[in-house]
């Protein structure tokens, strides 16, 4: 026969009720935040911090201070428009862009911590990480041209963090999964990496998985496209530089000095359509994404795969075939 009972119950001598614990209060900070390129990807970042800022204010004692917004050619700030954390970029006083005094702003002139977010794919934003760093201001950014781009400019960014500032790139590869991180850690107590195997890009993916010879492949493109799954210019992802430029950003989180001219990729993209200007206007990619051939080329491969692995017959930090072979795709890093 089994007897179950409160142990309560059963012990002669039970425990007082435990006491609650003293409410601290949160200490009070501020972070003032600015950013950089109100487009898709930051006009949704701007939404999800006016979200947050009851939530931190309340639990955290933080204070998420909106006080600028920059676009290409016109700028945002908090001291021209009191409201600018409940809107932007609508019926509000604006300025002409200069991200030299709207970095300024953010950091102010008391000592308060200072974040800047590059939701940007501006190669000209990116060259101005290495001044704001060593001035002291975060920088958090999905834009992957910083850390695949010039090795001097990637260089004096790292030395820049050493004043303090933190740079934090985690969405330039997989987006919200934490893979720069979890590579850094690994790295850092002690673990060798042998190799990293994965699918590199959500939009490759997403088109292989949906052809399956029903729908024209420029008719998927399209649809794609108007989900936000692709760069701005298609071309980016199926082209192979996308990839290309993830794992760029891999290898040197592994202490690899490679760039984008390591790199020897072979496109997806016919060179008729390489070869056609793309600027801001809807119609052109359209038109381009018309044009596209109806299925994949014979030559793809039947498997998506990444795979970095290093040589073994030379030291590991100087001699690597990185390789990665995709449905759209096939790329050779060498160093």
């Amino acid at each position: 026969m089994n007897i179950c009972a409160s142990p309560l119950a059963e012990h002669p001598n039970p425990l007082p009720p435990a006491l609650a614990l003293p409410t601290r209060t949160p200490r009070q900070r501020t972070l003032a935040v600015g950013v950089v390129g109100p487009g898709r990807v930051g006009s949704a970042l701007l939404e999800q911090l006016r979200a947050a800022q009851p939530r931190l204010a309340r639990d955290s004692g933080l204070d998420l201070r909106l006080c600028g917004v920059v676009a290409s050619k016109r700028m945002w700030l908090d001291c021209d428009d009191p409201e600018l954390n409940a809107r932007h970029h609508s019926a509000q006083t604006w300025r002409p862009s200069d991200l030299d005094e709207f970095a300024a702003h953010v950091r102010g002139n008391e000592g308060r911590h200072a974040l800047l977010v590059d939701c940007s794919a501006n190669p000209a934003v990116a060259a101005h990480y290495p001044h704001w760093l060593a001035s002291g201001i975060h920088v958090v950014t999905p834009n992957k041209l910083a850390g695949s781009g010039d090795l001097a400019q990637w260089r004096a960014i790292r030395a820049a963090c050493t004043h303090g500032a933190r740079f934090r790139y985690e969405a330039t590869v997989c987006a919200g999964l934490p893979v720069v991180q979890t590579l850094r850690d690994l790295l850092d107590t002690g673990d060798r990496m042998l190799s990293i195997e994965g699918m590199f890009s959500g939009t490759l993916a997403w088109l292989y998985n949906r052809h399956d010879g029903q729908l024209p492949f420029s008719t998927l493109l399209r649809e794609a496209h108007a989900l936000g799954y692709t760069e701005p210019d298609p071309r980016t992802d199926l082209s192979g530089i996308d990839v290309a430029r993830k794992l760029v950003i891999l290898a040197r989180e592994a202490g690899l000095p490679l760039s984008l001219e390591d790199v020897e990729v072979e496109s997806l993209v016919p060179p008729a359509l390489a070869a056609l200007p793309l600027d801001a206007s809807c119609n052109v990619r359209t038109n381009l994404m018309r044009r596209w051939p109806r299925a994949w080329p014979a030559r793809t491969p039947p498997a998506a795969y990444c795979a970095m692995s290093p040589a073994s017959t030379m030291p590991a930090a100087h001699a690597c075939d990185w390789r990665c072979c995709h449905p759209a795709t096939l790329l050779r890093i060498r160093a």
